[in-house]
């Protein structure tokens, strides 16, 4: 008796890659064509698209005379489409984007009379747990993964929090292109059956098999081919079926095996770590404009939400860059500047929504607005081109705001004028609108040419060595021969350890004080470490000139004891990883292909905590562990998409492009912020650095 085969069609499709938007688009034209015609013809029973509507509004932007046959499809359940705006990287997504990516999805997907919904994550690099209570929310409780599921069933419940998603783990993953490969039927058979043995071990009686491909038409002779190939399979009978078809038919299994956790094993399928520490530019990028965006929209619905349409087209643009090959850093330059455009955009919005509200509503000015659900006491910045008497932390040259909002107005040259930005500590600041009364306690921050600090935190400079309380702050350079994808370490590379060449105060003011500091790696790291009166958490900004190539530039902090637990920030969740603190990554390097080295590295958002000390980063995605210390990187330049020869990963995940400004040759600057206390104090302290609070 033959096993019964539902086999999905579809291709994964990335609006942009290895080739810029425009380019794949243009092929989407092709393939979508083909695809359509194929459905209206009956060569092809169903095909599902992607998860992601994205590309099917990329496709109509061209082919608007297609909407309606595309409605009839999805009504005739031969179309699948969304949930999802767009396939982004769940870890270096926040909450709130990856419940708009749900939101715009699901109202164009419903638009075309789609019902039929499964949180499709076909190729992200990992799966973070924290999708599952959204997933609830929005009524989906089906999910498909693939990489990071290590030696796992086919189907199996994945939870959190007791709620429960059955989900499909794609055992040989989404990549099936036999169909569309020269080899004649035999071999093609032969292909077939050794998948699907694979994929018989971890699954029942009935077996899914995707058809598709990155990018990859679809055959239009497939309904024969897959007629000729069941008449050479002994033990495999295959059908074109759907998605939900299958989860249908096997929904007995779901129970028989749960998962508590995230989706990081990469004992079989690469989860390619190195790309949260790929292009720190576009990752820095990504924080600020979700936290402006974030602000930007609960400024304008306090006000009555008249800006929600412009509001939802910048998500459109901060999802599109939050697709997995383009926040991940594993795309051409091209893309990458595309990238960092859409996002500069992004910013254009959000701060300008706020200026025009708030010249619209003058009477309000001079006031400040906590849109948030807790009390905010902490430090404010603000620009104005009035002198006041708060702490001045930047003086330029521009127009006042309200005058660039005024649309009765245009701005001459006697209106160019000295821009300050000031900095006020408030203490207590309620959830709305209430009185800008700064706060006229004394500062209780002393600071050195050795040291700065206060009753909460304290950093000093002994022996030219940097230390946080008694743990030792440590800048090391190693060489990195990887790429996009991953580190390429060398096995006896020690790195190259920072010198600290001077300290001196920068500026001693009542509400901040900043330490200066110059450390040599061969580069000069010019070092900002500024402390805010009453804070709990010391804030660096380092800039640098990099001028050399293939190397990883990483702070390290040895906190005493052995880190063997972390927590870590995930769409606003802390997840708890534990680990083999002794591991060493370097000593465990692959001698065969298809292999991707474990390492002791794992995705952050915004933060990590461990052993006393805590980070909190506006764009720095990744920490590693090793022994007593926990490194977290400031830089890592490559200069290929997929370098073939990568000592961590034995096969290519990409195309080998040279990409230089993967490299990141010239100007790098890096923020973070670092506190001690206890695990439970990370989640206070990002939520008072990404705090809500506008000065109207």
């Amino acid at each position: 008796m033959k096993k019964q085969v539902i086999a999905y069609v579809h291709f994964h499709w990335d609006r942009e890659w290895y080739r810029e938007f425009e380019i794949f688009r243009m092929r989407l034209l092709r393939a979508f064509d083909n695809v359509l015609d194929m459905l209206q013809t009956n060569l092809l029973p169903s095909f599902y698209f992607d998860g992601q509507t994205s590309a099917l509004c990329d496709y109509l932007e061209i082919r608007p005379s297609k909407k309606e046959l595309i409605k009839e499809l999805t009504k005739q359940k031969r179309l699948f489409i969304g949930p999802f705006y767009c396939l982004i990287d769940e870890f270096l997504t926040d909450e709130n984007v990856f419940r708009k990516n749900l939101e715009i999805g699901m109202e164009i997907s419903k638009k075309f009379g789609c019902e039929d919904f499964t949180g499709y994550f076909a190729d992200t690099f990992g799966h973070s747990q924290s999708t599952i209570p959204i997933l609830n929310e929005f009524g989906i409780d089906k999910a498909v993964v693939w990489r990071g599921c290590g030696d796992i069933p086919a189907e199996f419940c994945w939870e959190y929090n007791n709620i429960k998603v059955n989900t499909v783990n794609l055992v040989r993953g989404y990549f099936n292109d036999v169909f569309s490969t020269p080899f004649d039927m035999t071999k093609k058979a032969e292909i077939l059956k050794n998948n699907l043995d694979k994929i018989a071990e971890k699954s029942g009686d009935i077996l899914l098999l995707p058809i598709g491909a990155d990018h990859l038409g679809v055959e239009r002779n497939i309904k024969e081919q897959i007629q000729q190939v069941n008449m050479l399979l002994d033990d495999y009978e295959i059908k074109i079926g759907t998605l939900f078809d299958y989860f249908n038919a096997v929904k007995s299994r779901f129970n028989e095996f749960k998962i508590e956790n995230e989706l990081r094993d990469n004992s079989k399928t690469f989860i390619l770590e190195g790309s949260y520490s790929s292009r720190s530019d576009i990752k820095k990028y990504n924080i600020e404009t979700a936290r402006k965006l974030d602000l930007a929209d609960r400024f304008q619905k306090y006000y009555g939400g008249q800006y929600n349409n412009l509001i939802e087209y910048a998500y459109k643009l901060l999802i599109q860059n939050q697709a997995h090959d383009s926040i991940c850093g594993c795309s051409t330059d091209d893309v990458h500047s595309e990238c960092i455009t859409r996002y500069k955009k992004i910013l254009q919005i959000s701060e300008n929504i706020i200026d025009e509200i708030s010249f619209q509503n003058k009477s309000a000015q001079n006031k400040i607005l906590n849109l948030s659900d807790k009390p905010y006491s902490g430090v404010l910045e603000f620009k104005t081109s009035k002198k006041l008497p708060y702490q001045v932390i930047k003086i330029e040259s521009g127009f006042e705001r309200d005058l660039l909002a005024d649309t009765q107005r245009i701005p001459v040259t006697e209106d160019y004028t000295d821009i300050y930005t000031y900095c006020t500590s408030v203490k207590n600041i309620p959830s709305g609108m209430s009185e800008f009364k700064p706060c006229k306690d004394e500062t209780d921050v002393f600071i050195t040419d050795k040291c700065i600090g206060n009753s909460k935190i304290f950093l000093s400079i002994k022996d030219d060595r940097i230390f946080i309380g008694d743990k030792e702050l440590k800048f090391i350079d190693y060489t990195d021969n990887g790429d996009s994808y991953n580190c390429g370490l060398s096995a006896d590379d020690t790195g190259r350890a920072g010198r600290l060449l001077s300290s001196k105060v920068l500026c001693k003011g009542q509400t901040r004080s900043i330490l200066w500091l110059e450390a040599d790696l061969g580069d000069i790291l010019n070092i900002e470490v500024s402390l805010d009166k009453n804070s709990a958490h010391l804030d660096f900004k380092i800039e640098w000139e990099n001028t050399k190539k293939n190397h990883f530039l990483q702070l390290t902090v040895d906190t005493k004891s052995p880190v063997e637990r972390t927590y870590s920030e995930d769409m606003s969740n802390i997840t708890v990883r534990d680990f083999d603190s002794s591991y060493d990554i370097r000593k465990n390097l692959p001698d065969r292909g298809g292999i991707e080295v474990k390492s002791n590295s794992a995705p952050m958002h915004r933060g990590v905590y461990t052993n006393g000390i805590g980070f909190v980063t506006t764009g720095i995605n990744r920490y590693e562990v090793f022994l007593n210390e926990i490194r977290i990187p400031l830089l890592r330049a490559t200069g290929m998409i997929s370098n073939p020869d990568n000592t961590t990963r034995t096969t290519p995940a990409g195309p080998p492009i040279r990409v230089e400004d993967l490299q990141q040759i010239g100007r790098n600057s890096v923020k973070f912020s670092i506190f001690t206390g206890t695990e439970n104090d990370l989640k206070p302290v990002i939520d008072s650095i990404f705090h809500y609070c506008v000065i109207v």
